[in-house]
């Protein structure tokens, strides 16, 4: 059931990445989950790090470290995945 969350999760906060980097994204949904899923992990070490990783109630400085996470991985690996896309698209002209 832990998979299954964490693929939720991730889902879930890739999308939230996307909505919140300016302009369009071109990589694929599963990239962008997988991207979601590295930046709930990213957020929690920042957190537990910082000593907010339990508090009582709602997380909410641990659910924002995991979004700003997000929206670094999601950028930076659609840029990448838009220079692998480019240089494909050279070799096949």
């Amino acid at each position: 059931m832990g998979w299954l969350w964490a693929i939720i999760v991730g889902f879930v906060l890739g999308l939230i990445a996307k909505a919140i980097i300016p302009g369009k994204q071109h990589s694929p949904l599963w990239l962008t989950t997988i991207c979601g899923m590295l930046g709930a992990a990213a957020g929690n070490a920042i957190a537990r790090a910082l000593g907010v990783a339990a508090t009582p109630g709602i997380d909410w400085s641990r659910h924002a470290f995991q979004v700003v996470a997000a929206v670094v991985i999601v950028f930076a690996v659609d840029m990448l995945y838009m220079a692998t896309l480019g240089r494909r698209r050279q070799q096949q002209v």
